[in-house]
């Protein structure tokens, strides 16, 4: 029985594990079974993520292609864009150096401008100060043609006035000639030179006979002469000058000089009365002038040295009225 019950046991015992055995085979079946499941749908999804994978190899393929494409498009562009990037550089270059040139151009251009502003300037001063010096020159000719008509009628006026003087020195010379008096009178002034070594002693102021006769002779032809109707209108004065030589003091010659002409006037005065009437003796002593000169003036001989006998002289002549204009305006025509 005991044995029994052991073999019972035993037999319990080997079912158990059999039960176990068909357990764990239904279990690994079961386990093979969600393997091959888990192997199928693993295949199945490995299979499709090959395809999948596939794809996207081949969108990646095609990506690739696409993207090199682009890749090439783009550094064919890239290329493009630094050929065309240097070109434009290089424009930029040449229009760097053209806005030089420009900017240059303008600053010359500005400096021609300004210079042609300054030329235009000067040029319009220029203009205004030639317009200005041509209202003076039309000024300047309007008053020159006035003085030149001034001077006409004035050298109309000398021209009489030295033709009334060469009348009176002509007649002078004529009344001397028909009076058979033997005088020399200066053609330019009508100045009567008389000697003074005949009409004085040397250093005398005494009228000597020989000059006293002289002067009777030559004193009422000349006086009657410049007083008579034809020629006293135009005489301002009769002038009587004495001069001595070079010898002593001028303060001395003066002196004797003064006291030598004016004894000639004293004795023209004495003997007026002979050939003058009472109103032509009145105008004589109006415009009779006696002046002494001492040295001055001497007389010069050819050679050049002076001529002492010469200079000592007594000048009797006569002063055209307006006669110092005429001398002034000889100095301006000449």
């Amino acid at each position: 029985m005991a044995r029994r019950n052991r073999r019972r046991k035993e037999g319990e015992g080997f079912n158990i594990w059999r039960s176990y055995s068909d357990m764990m085979a239904g279990v690994l079946l079961l386990f093979v079974l969600i393997m091959c499941v888990t192997l199928f749908q693993a295949q199945r999804n490995y299979v499709e993520k090959l395809a999948e994978q596939e794809q996207r190899l081949r969108l990646q393929d095609e990506y690739n292609t696409a993207m090199l494409e682009k890749q090439s498009e783009l550094e064919a562009q890239d290329a493009l864009l630094a050929e065309q990037k240097k070109k434009l550089e290089e424009q930029n270059l040449t229009l760097d150096e053209l806005q030089v040139a420009l900017e240059e151009q303008a600053r010359l251009l500005a400096e021609k401008q300004n210079t042609l502003e300054q030329q235009q300037a000067t040029l319009d001063r220029q203009q205004a100060t030639l317009d200005e010096q041509q209202q003076t020159l039309n000024s300047q000719s309007q008053e020159i043609a006035s003085k030149t008509q001034e001077l006409k009628d004035k050298q109309a006026q000398i021209d009489r006035i030295i033709g009334v003087k060469a009348e009176v020195i002509e007649a002078l010379q004529q009344e001397f000639s028909a009076n058979n008096v033997n005088v020399k009178i200066d053609q330019q002034t009508g100045a009567l030179v008389l000697d003074s070594n005949v009409m004085f002693a040397y250093d005398d102021v005494q009228l000597s006979e020989e000059g006293q006769q002289v002067l009777r002779q030559v004193l009422p032809i000349y006086c009657s002469v410049l007083l008579s109707d034809d020629y006293i209108g135009n005489v301002a004065e009769i002038i009587i000058d004495g001069y001595t030589d070079t010898d002593g003091s001028y303060e001395y010659n003066l002196q004797l000089s003064q006291q030598r002409s004016l004894a000639v006037a004293q004795y023209l005065l004495g003997i007026e009365g002979e050939f003058l009437d009472a109103d032509d003796s009145q105008t004589l002593k109006d415009i009779l002038t006696v002046n002494g000169h001492s040295m001055s003036n001497p007389i010069l001989d050819d050679a050049g040295n002076i001529d002492k006998d010469a200079s000592r002289r007594v000048e009797v002549k006569f002063r055209l009225k307006d006669e110092e204009m005429i001398e002034e305006l000889r100095s301006l025509i000449g």
